[in-house]
């Protein structure tokens, strides 16, 4: 969908102003270690460098239904396809097929926990969906605790994962310390990311 305004810019004060344009469904965002935005077209399968005017540049193409970004420390993209593919993009924006997860019904969101492991929340149509962490290598493990409908996911510099459960519109923020069960920290309707 194409909406007149793709991304604002929300100023320390509250204000809200317009800052890019013409990225068709922007999904989600992410900052490289050098402070560039990038935002991904789940429509196109791209995902965009946003320069600091608020134009942009395509970075990496062929993505599927690309949804969650995420940079690891040494500037590795990883990009959730919500039909099922974790894509490892490189510095120079060349795809490359990373891990294997089921589809999601919504989309992947993505974080990279302080061990290097990518963690994927991928809502489904199931009543509890597992969060799935994967390694370094590409291999696909779960975390031990499963969520209604998890979508929005990060990291603390403590290495608490945050996530949003999103299930039947009664949504909460729940704070997973590591090795630990969840605490629920927030609780409102709509919650997503």
């Amino acid at each position: 969908q194409q909406v007149p305004v793709s991304i604002f810019k929300v100023r320390p004060n509250g204000t809200r102003e317009t800052f890019s344009s013409g990225i068709v469904n922007a999904t989600s965002m992410a900052m490289d270690p050098e402070g560039r935005l990038y935002v991904s077209s789940r429509f196109e399968g791209t995902v965009y460098r946003v320069l600091a005017d608020g134009t942009f540049e395509t970075f990496a193409t062929d993505l599927g239904v690309a949804c969650g970004l995420a940079f690891s420390a040494d500037g590795t993209l990883f990009v959730g396809d919500r039909t099922g593919t974790i894509f490892r993009v490189n510095r120079a924006g060349k795809p490359e097929p990373f891990a294997s997860l089921p589809a999601s019904v919504a989309a992947y969101h993505l974080a990279i926990a302080p061990d290097g492991f990518v963690w994927v929340t991928a809502p489904t149509l199931s009543t509890y969906d597992p969060v799935y962490k994967v390694s370094p290598g590409g291999i696909v493990s779960t975390v031990d605790v499963r969520f209604g409908r998890p979508q929005g996911i990060a990291f603390d510099p403590s290495g608490h994962a945050f996530i949003i459960e999103a299930l039947a519109g009664s949504s909460g923020l729940y704070r997973l310390p590591p090795g630990g069960r969840p605490e629920l920290v927030l609780s409102g309707p709509n919650l997503i990311g």
